[in-house]
């Protein structure tokens, strides 16, 4: 989960995209990281990197301005930190889950993982026809992927800093697509007010590198989990009453057919 810059604190664009970019080839960035950020120049993702848009304990975002392969003006580019001991707690996520066989030891091999397992989950998201960035390119540490956010740069707020004039549809669309990434074999593991994003009164789902495919020991707990947090934060929130056990009967029956339907979908 990444902490979201301030809007009144982020800087002009303009003002510190050079110094970025000076930061890059200058080595701020350790050899590996700017070894990697170079493929995303060299392959047109992005053509310029510009400032962190949200910090979290694991990784930082930055916005990035899309390059001649893809169509978006800005790019979120999320750069996972190779030394960092939270990840340690995150390696229940990816055993059990036979997509990825015995790794390396070490958490620098538990990161290029995790990101490696984040750009699938995203493909996935698409694949279910959820509202969820489009990974671009992934390469150890770096993802590229969509930035949910506006025609300036900047990014949507996170559903915690929202205040939502009809939230029973969102609340309604976040378990229809929960339903349909279970359809696709899938469970996002965290779902909260802090990794959904919202924009034009539409949910996104971000932050998929803990997500487990059904096959994992786990998924069922993580599904109830997830379903669990959104029911108590729009309780809390906004006083809306669901049962959990019709929740979560409705998401995993009815996430292919619409049965919580919103009018929020693709």
């Amino acid at each position: 989960m990444a902490r979201r810059v301030s809007r009144r604190k982020m800087p002009r664009r303009e003002d510190f995209q050079m110094k970025e970019q000076l930061k890059i080839e200058e080595g701020v960035f350790e050899n590996r990281t700017m070894m990697r950020l170079r493929s995303f120049f060299t392959h047109g993702i992005i053509s310029s990197l510009e400032f962190i848009i949200a910090k979290g304990k694991e990784a930082d975002i930055y916005l990035a301005d899309g390059g001649a392969s893809v169509s978006d003006a800005f790019v979120a580019v999320k750069i996972f930190r190779l030394e960092t001991s939270s990840f340690a707690k995150r390696a229940d996520y990816i055993n059990g889950d036979p997509r990825f066989g015995r790794m390396r030891p070490g958490i620098s091999e538990l990161v290029n993982v995790w990101c490696r397992k984040e750009y699938g989950n995203l493909k996935i998201a698409g694949a279910a026809g959820i509202h969820a960035p489009r990974p671009y390119l992934f390469n150890g540490n770096v993802i590229a992927m969509e930035l949910i956010g506006d025609d300036e740069g900047r990014p949507a707020p996170t559903l915690k800093d929202s205040v939502l004039e009809d939230p029973e549809p969102i609340m309604d669309s976040i378990l229809l697509q929960i339903g349909r990434l279970y359809v696709k074999g899938l469970v996002h593991s965290d779902v909260s007010e802090y990794n959904i994003l919202i924009k034009e009164k539409i949910p996104y789902f971000i932050d998929f590198g803990q997500a487990v495919v059904l096959e994992h020991p786990m998924s069922k707990k993580f599904l109830e989990r997830d379903i669990a947090n959104m029911l108590s934060y729009f309780r809390k929130q906004y006083g809306i009453e669901r049962d959990l056990g019709k929740a979560l009967m409705q998401v995993t029956q009815g996430g292919a057919t619409g049965v919580v339907d919103g009018g929020n979908t693709n």
